[in-house]
């Protein structure tokens, strides 16, 4: 009897030493479970003046990483990256970067939809942000396609405070008031049907930089934002002075893509001008995401060509420009997850 005792005290140990680890985290491994995440934290995003507030009204920053086309990036679409660009960069927000044409929605909808979900339903998981963006330059061409894209998207995912609808990536020479405006009203009106919460941000003329041209003409939506590219090694005071315009006159703007190189992706990185920029976002408390997750042979890209893995990347695997963003991330974002 007393040797029966034993053996079951023994096995109500040994059970109570199992279940302690098994609720305990190894080093390294995040618990969804344990801190409260992002978008638990902030919910409900708004605008309200020129700003993004959070759910409680206070001002609040996204900062994380556009990806690249999803035609031609399309590797990255997936929870492993977003996971280490949450946990290692400190993204809050992701960038889903739909290619229309050149190979995608367009002639691949089925498939290009699949990608675009997977990485939404990835930052649903991790509870951080994640714009939709329909990465056009021709988005007034296809309007009714547009309109069927964001009503799904809306039908699926507008119950969740997670998301932010982009609905033209960047408007080429083209009017605001005929073209531009005409459309994003006719695709906001497709997604208040199913979402009246979520945010909206709309591409401005001349490849997202004209944003003034919104003043005194701006779309019949409350929580809509403009948006506003600029590429650091090009643009200089002359654009930002457009943008400090805009945002005197009262015009939220949101800069869903910006990158460190020259304007065309690549080129050299001036470090200096890169600074006024990154000083420039954080002044006006601009939402950003930087171009782009991608193992290309360019500046902007975030990896070096001869990266070949989707994630746990170190020093010797990141450009220049993902080297300088990641730490720039690291900097700003920290703080928010350890509140």
């Amino acid at each position: 009897m007393l040797q029966n005792n034993i053996l079951k005290s023994s096995f109500r140990i040994l059970v109570i030493l199992i279940f302690t680890l098994s609720c305990s985290n190894s080093e390294g491994i995040t618990n969804e479970n344990t801190d409260s995440s992002i978008v638990e934290k902030h919910g409900q995003l708004s605008i309200k003046g020129t700003n993004l507030v959070d759910k409680n009204g206070d001002v609040f920053v996204l900062r994380g990483m556009s990806l690249f086309w999803s035609q031609w990036g399309g590797d990255y679409y997936n929870e492993e990256t977003i996971k280490w660009l949450r946990d290692d960069w400190k993204c809050t927000v992701i960038r889903v970067a739909m290619g229309i044409e050149g190979g995608g929605y367009l002639e691949n909808s089925s498939l290009e939809f699949q990608k675009a979900t997977t990485v939404i339903d990835a930052c649903i998981k991790l509870g951080i942000y994640v714009i939709i963006d329909w990465h056009d330059h021709h988005a007034e061409s296809h309007t009714n396609e547009a309109i069927s894209f964001f009503n799904n998207i809306s039908l699926k995912y507008g119950n969740v405070p997670n998301i932010i609808y982009e609905l033209y990536n960047e408007p080429l020479a083209v009017s605001w008031n005929d073209v531009i405006k005409p459309y994003a009203q006719s695709v906001t009106n497709a997604i208040r049907t199913n979402d009246l919460d979520n945010i909206i941000l709309v591409g401005t003329p001349n490849w997202s930089q004209d944003v003034e041209d919104v003043i005194n003409n701006r779309i019949n939506d409350n929580n809509l934002a403009y948006v506003f590219h600029f590429y650091s090694s090009t643009h200089t005071a002359d654009l930002r002075n457009k943008a400090i315009k805009a945002i005197n006159a009262g015009i939220p703007i949101f800069v869903s893509e910006w990158g460190l190189s020259e304007a065309n992706g690549t080129g050299n990185i001036n470090l200096a001008e890169s600074e006024i920029w990154m000083n420039f976002l954080e002044q006006y408390n601009l939402s950003w995401c930087n171009w782009s997750v991608i193992n290309k042979d360019e500046s902007s890209a975030a990896l070096l060509p001869t990266t070949s893995t989707l994630s746990g990347w170190n020093e010797s695997q990141l450009s220049q420009s993902g080297t300088m963003i990641r730490e720039y991330l690291i900097k700003e974002n920290s703080s928010l997850f350890n509140q």
